[in-house]
C-alpha cells in the first residue's frame, strides 16, 4: 500500500502524527502514545509502521541517541567515541565552551547553592552562585580592594 493511499484513509490530525512521532523518537510505546492521545493502540502501531517508526521504541530511541551521539553538539564534526568511559558531546573544550555560552539557560541552578553576602568592598548585597567564600561582587570591586584600598579611607 501507497503511503498516499494510506493517508486518504488516514483519521489522525496533523498534531497526532506530530505527537506520534515525537513520542516514538523518545523510545515512548504504542499504548502510552494512544493513551496520551485517546486512540487505540493498533492505529498508533498502524501509522507507526506505515511510516516506518515500528518495532521497539527503546530500540529506535537507542538508533537516534547513537545518531546524535555520532557529531559534536557544538559544531556538528564527527567524533569518535571512547571504548570506555563517558561519551563525548563536543570535538574539543573551545566547542564545549562555545555551546554552554550560547546555552546558558540550561544549566539547571540548584536553590541550595546561592549563598546571599556583603561585597567586602562596597557593602552591597548579592548572591555568589557555587561559592559560600566569595567576598565581592565583581572583579570591579576585587581590584579596588586588592589595589586601591588606600583611596577608599
Amino acid at each position: 500500500m501507497t503511503e498516499q493511499a494510506a493517508s486518504s484513509r488516514n483519521p489522525l490530525t496533523a498534531l497526532q502524527q506530530r505527537l506520534i512521532q515525537d513520542g516514538r523518537s523518545k523510545g515512548i510505546g504504542y499504548k502510552a502514545i494512544a493513551t496520551k492521545l485517546g486512540l487505540s493502540r493498533d492505529t498508533v502501531r498502524n501509522y507507526c509502521r506505515i511510516h516506518n517508526m515500528g518495532g521497539y521504541a527503546d530500540a529506535q530511541a537507542a538508533e537516534k541517541r547513537e545518531q546524535r551521539d555520532a557529531q559534536c553538539s557544538n559544531c556538528g564534526k564527527p567524533l569518535t567515541q571512547p571504548h570506555t568511559g563517558r561519551r563525548r558531546k563536543f570535538c574539543s573544550d573551545a566547542c564545549r565552551r562555545a555551546w554552554w555560552l550560547a546555552h546558558s539557560d540550561a544549566i539547571q541552578k540548584r536553590e541550595s547553592a546561592l549563598y546571599p553576602t556583603t561585597c567586602a568592598c562596597c557593602g552591597k548585597m548579592f548572591s555568589a552562585y557555587g561559592n559560600r567564600n566569595r567576598r565581592f561582587c565583581g572583579h570591579g570591586c576585587y581590584i579596588q580592594n586588592r589595589f586601591h584600598r588606600s583611596e577608599l579611607s
